[in-house]
């Protein structure tokens, strides 16, 4: 393949990388929450229930913002019945997953894990079944001093100290008419502008996510999000967006050309928030949350059949997933004006990097590229002029052989990029014009024998990252070769 050079300035800035793009997506479905983060029963249960393996996996991620209780779970919970003595809370029957829920995870279970792991809360309240007020008595447990009714019960819940969770969500894909209590985009509107107003005079200091359009193949794509924000006005910090892909027609390089479809989203929402702030004549403009995304398309199962955590939609990944994946993560970066939030659906079991059975647990394929991104997020966005072969894709158009961004951070450069070849190596130059790259400080490469290669129970490491060491720096460039189909995240020293 011919040579691809990327060309940076550090002049040509996009924005602050926001460590909150490396979140994560916590909901009671499957096996999420029971047999997944909690476990009392495992022999790897610490004192609080949690399990010790999953967390220590997951802590590798460094996940900031970690989104709960749903999702679509979100539209019938009541968060009451996930308070108090566990032993007097109720089982239910959920129904947007058909599941028998105990409530033995709820609120303060919550806001434990959050502390212990290290990550930024963020509730999504229940605009489907529930009432603005319902969302706006959540704010007041969670979040305000005793004195007050909702306040109290924390505290009587043995949790003097407030929470203060600074990131709320209006709700869970509310133009889904798989939703429960599904409206249209005006119906909506006012519903979320009632829980705003209350939610924001509880605690003024709270950050509100407004459910967008959940698909961009809904009829309500865009469309939706521009009648929401425009009612919303300054209520309106951010708009979510979500995103499931796979390779259904078992065409690799096609599906990983989805990456670039990926860009046209964000850039496509993005240009909504702008014209709503111009025709509102607003200073205050919301920006994006992509608090649902990940690989979705083999494991259809969401019927649970009136049982406890069943087992739901639990993926298995393989190498052109992780790639993909990847090309999520270069996206946002892309876009690091606009995209401030970012989710990963989700965490663990469902459609997860990490799985468990029994005792055992297993690290998928998705992973690696998630750390090997997370452990280099600080610094600034910066444009990349990318010169190199591309291909004709079916869905997308033409799209390079290899995507890319990158990160500078003081006197570090981070550099990923993702060889979409699947029989050629991309020879690799980076040329930061206005500082000369002066060595490697570290880098990781993640491939495999083929695309379809991916980790099991039984075989764990067919897919796994491992240093690269195999990068030349000569007249301030750097150059290296990336194999088909892999991942390369490197940090250089720049003068």
């Amino acid at each position: 393949m011919d040579k691809t050079t990327i060309t940076l300035h550090t002049a040509f800035q996009i924005g602050t990388v926001d460590p909150r793009i490396f979140g994560g997506f916590l909901e009671h479905m499957g096996r999420t929450v029971y047999e997944g983060v909690f476990d009392p029963k495992s022999v790897h249960a610490d004192e609080d229930g949690f399990r010790r393996d999953v967390l220590e996996s997951l802590r590798q991620l460094q996940m900031t913002a970690v989104r709960y209780p749903g999702g679509n779970f979100a539209s019938g919970y009541h968060w009451l019945d996930g308070v108090g003595p566990r032993e007097k809370r109720p089982t239910v029957r959920e129904l947007a997953w058909q599941s028998i829920e105990p409530n033995h995870f709820g609120t303060d279970e919550y806001i434990k894990l959050c502390r212990k792991m290290e990550w930024t809360p963020m509730l999504t309240v229940n605009l489907g079944t529930g009432s603005p007020e319902e969302a706006r008595n959540w704010v007041e447990y969670c979040n305000c001093k005793g004195g007050t009714k909702y306040a109290d019960k924390r505290i009587a819940n043995r949790n003097e100290t407030p929470y203060n969770v600074n990131l709320w969500c209006l709700g869970n894909e509310m133009d889904g008419f798989w939703q429960l209590g599904h409206v249209p985009a005006d119906q909506y509107a006012v519903r979320a502008q009632q829980a705003a107003k209350m939610m924001k005079d509880t605690d003024g200091s709270i950050e509100l996510v407004v459910c967008g359009s959940c698909a961009v193949g809904m009829s309500t794509y865009m469309e939706w999000d521009r009648q929401v924000l425009e009612y919303l006005g300054d209520y309106a910090d951010y708009i979510s967006l979500h995103r499931y892909v796979g390779n259904r027609n078992n065409d690799t390089a096609d599906y990983l050309a989805v990456i670039n479809s990926i860009d046209r989203q964000i850039e496509q929402m993005d240009a909504v928030c702008r014209f709503v702030q111009a025709k509102r004549r607003s200073h205050k403009r919301a920006y994006l949350c992509f608090d649902e995304w990940n690989v979705w398309y083999k494991n259809m199962q969401i019927d649970g059949g009136g049982k406890f955590a069943p087992h739901l939609i639990e993926e298995i990944y393989n190498l052109e997933d992780a790639l993909v994946v990847a090309g999520f993560l270069n996206s946002f970066i892309r876009h690091a004006d606009v995209v401030r939030i970012a989710n990963i659906a989700q965490i663990v079991n469902v459609i997860a990097p990490v799985l468990t059975k029994g005792d055992e647990l297993l690290v998928q394929s998705i992973f690696y590229p998630f750390e090997m991104f997370s452990r280099r997020r600080n610094g600034i966005s910066l444009r990349a002029s990318i010169d190199g072969p591309s291909y004709e894709s079916k869905s997308v158009g033409p799209v390079r052989f290899v995507d890319a961004s990158a990160i500078i951070d003081e006197d570090c450069l981070h550099v990923f990029t993702i060889n979409r070849s699947s029989d050629e190596t991309a020879d690799i130059q980076v040329d930061l014009a206005d500082r000369p790259i002066d060595s490697l400080i570290s880098a990781e490469v993640l491939s495999g024998p083929d695309a379809k290669a991916a980790n099991s129970f039984e075989k764990p490491d067919v897919i796994k990252s491992r240093s690269f060491a195999d990068v030349k720096t000569i007249s301030g460039q750097a150059s290296y070769e990336l194999p088909p189909l892999s991942i390369v995240a490197a940090t250089f020293k720049v003068k």
